[in-house]
């Protein structure tokens, strides 16, 4: 199972409806994204924050991860390097995703960010997730045929 653009964009204004994040594109093993980046995410000498920087990374990943292989809802970080390349300005900030690797218990992602249309990048990620494990029939719950049903909060 896939998920498509508006159906990635309805996972994330579900659940982190504050991130202010945007599905630009999205679809076999891509994602593009952006986030405006304010006041509330600038440290002092008016840069965007490094972990905004990250939480951007993390999420193309994730978003280009469910564009392939959706359905994968407890997928989780389990490693992310990032290389901040130049200062980024605010404003908007974008970052472009693609898979490098998609086996069965982990998938590779690499992320350039940039910094509204700047040419150059201003960071770059590599990004690891980890699979949930199949159960005893070699069958992914979290990647079972048919409707896309969004995760909701037990609580």
């Amino acid at each position: 199972m896939t998920l498509a653009r508006d159906q990635l964009q309805e996972l994330l204004d579900t659940h982190f409806p504050d991130s202010g994040i945007v599905v630009d594109e999205a679809g076999d093993g891509t994602a593009r994204i952006h986030q405006s980046a304010g006041p509330g995410h600038l440290r002092p000498g008016g840069t965007v924050l490094g972990p905004v920087q990250m939480a951007l990374a993390d999420t193309a990943v994730y978003l280009a991860l469910m564009s392939t292989a959706g359905g994968l809802f407890r997928a989780v970080t389990s490693s992310l390097h990032i290389s901040f390349l130049r200062r980024p300005a605010p404003g908007s900030i974008s970052a472009s995703a693609r898979l490098i690797k998609l086996g069965s218990r982990l998938a590779v992602g690499d992320v350039l960010l940039y910094s509204d249309d700047a040419p150059e990048p201003v960071a770059q990620a590599t990004v690891t997730y980890s699979l949930p494990p199949a159960d005893a029939t070699g069958d992914n719950p979290d990647a079972r045929g048919g409707p896309v049903h969004l995760p909701t909060d037990s609580s």
